[in-house]
C-alpha cells in the first residue's frame, strides 16, 4: 500500500484530531521544548496525508506526540507516546515473512506490514531509547523495533521494554507473538 498519502480525513475529523493533538502537545511541554504549537498546527493543516497517518496513529491506542524538530528539513517529528505499546497494534508478529512461514495459530498482522499500512516508521533501538528520556514507557508491555537484516535473515527480530528503570534489549522469533507486545512508530510532518 506504501505511504497512504492520498487518504484524507474530513473536515470536522481533522478539526477534533488536531484539538487532541494540541491538548496533549500542551500537557507533555518537556517532550518538545523550544517547539511552539502554532507551528507544528500549520504544518498539519497542510499535509492532510500525515494528520490520516497521526489519526491510524491515534486510532491504535498510539497517543502521537512532537518529540523533536528536524532542523535541516524543518519537519516535525512525531512518536507514538502511549504508556504502552499501542493496545490495537499487538499480538503481531514481525513481518510479512514471518507471517507466512506460520503453519497454524497466525495472527492478524505483522508490525512492519502495519506501519507501512498506517504510513509510518516502526521505531529504532535509537528512537526507543531516545523515547525512554521523554518518561517511563513499556514498564508492562514490549516493542518490536527495527531490526537489523543480519539479525532478520537467521530469523530473528528485536523487541524492546523498560524495567527496573532500564531499557532492555531483546530478541525472539521474528515469527512469535504476544498479547503484551505491539509496536511503536514515528512520523515526520
Amino acid at each position: 500500500m506504501g505511504k497512504n498519502n492520498k487518504k484524507e480525513l474530513s473536515a470536522s475529523l481533522n478539526k477534533e484530531l488536531i484539538g487532541i493533538l494540541k491538548s496533549r502537545f500542551e500537557k507533555n511541554m518537556s517532550r518538545h521544548k523550544g517547539i511552539d504549537w502554532k507551528d507544528v498546527q500549520s504544518r498539519l493543516e497542510n499535509n492532510p496525508g500525515k494528520l490520516w497517518s497521526l489519526n491510524e496513529m491515534e486510532i491504535t491506542g498510539g497517543e502521537p506526540d512532537v518529540v523533536d524538530v528536524d532542523k535541516k528539513t524543518g519537519e516535525y517529528i512525531f512518536y507514538d507516546c502511549a504508556a504502552e505499546s499501542p493496545k490495537e497494534r499487538r499480538s503481531i508478529c514481525y513481518d510479512h515473512e514471518a507471517l507466512e512461514k506460520r503453519k497454524e495459530h497466525k495472527p492478524t498482522n505483522s508490525a512492519i506490514n502495519m506501519a507501512s499500512e498506517m504510513g509510518i516508521e516502526i521505531l529504532n533501538e535509537e528512537q526507543y531509547r531516545a523515547l525512554q528520556k521523554l518518561g517511563s514507557f513499556d514498564t508492562k508491555t514490549s516493542s518490536w523495533i527495527l531490526t537489523t537484516p543480519e539479525v532478520r535473515k537467521l530469523g530473528g527480530a528485536l523487541f524492546c521494554d523498560r524495567r527496573y528503570n532500564t531499557i532492555f534489549l531483546y530478541h525472539n522469533g521474528a515469527d512469535s507473538y504476544y498479547a503484551a507486545r505491539g509496536f511503536r512508530g514515528s512520523l515526520r510532518v
